[in-house]
């Protein structure tokens, strides 16, 4: 069940998985074209996202293209704020947090220039997302640098997660890294 809240201008949508959100910033259209405020430290605080952004990241990638399920091990975890600034992506989220009720599952949203839509991802999850447009600009914001030597991953095929990519599966562009991560029947998480 998805719990709705208006905080100053955004929607706020609460996901079936806790600290997972959707926010949909209020878009001021007009002849000239659209202003949207895509971060406000205030405001997003008011919606329960009190965390502080240390990168920036962006990422171009063609129809078919499936990246994840990537997360980083602690110390170095990250919190995500993401969106799509150019085409359409569905991004998803698998919940790793081994004392959670949802442990395991995971939650999708389609995030698109059009929707302006933003998803907010906790610490303790890993990500991934594909996409569904001729081509992607995918932003994200983490509260945490990169650190290689702390990254993971979970199969983003496993088929004990069952994850819908919307992408025929002989059209998916995969990296080779991301067919070698465990499934998550064989992970132990950290988190």
């Amino acid at each position: 069940m998805h719990r709705f809240f208006r905080i100053k201008d955004m929607n706020i949508i609460k996901t079936p998985i806790e600290g997972l959100l959707v926010i949909e910033p209020k878009v001021f259209k007009d002849a000239r074209g659209y202003f949207v405020e895509t971060y406000n430290e205030e405001r997003y605080r008011d919606a329960g996202i009190d965390t502080v952004f240390v990168q920036d990241n962006q990422s171009c990638s063609s129809y078919g293209v499936v990246r994840g399920l990537h997360f980083q091990r602690p110390p170095y975890s990250q919190a995500k704020l993401v969106c799509c600034t150019v085409g359409r992506v569905l991004d998803v989220a698998v919940d790793l947090r081994k004392d959670s009720p949802t442990f395991g599952q995971w939650y999708g949203v389609e995030l698109s220039e059009d929707n302006k839509r933003q998803f907010f991802i906790p610490r303790g999850f890993a990500h991934g997302f594909s996409v569904l447009s001729n081509q992607a600009i995918f932003t994200y914001k983490c509260d945490n640098l990169y650190h290689p030597e702390a990254d993971g991953g979970i199969l983003l095929n496993d088929p004990d997660l069952a994850i819908d990519w919307q992408i025929p599966e002989d059209l998916r562009i995969i990296s080779d890294k991301d067919t070698k991560h465990p499934k998550m029947a064989e992970f132990d998480s950290p988190f």
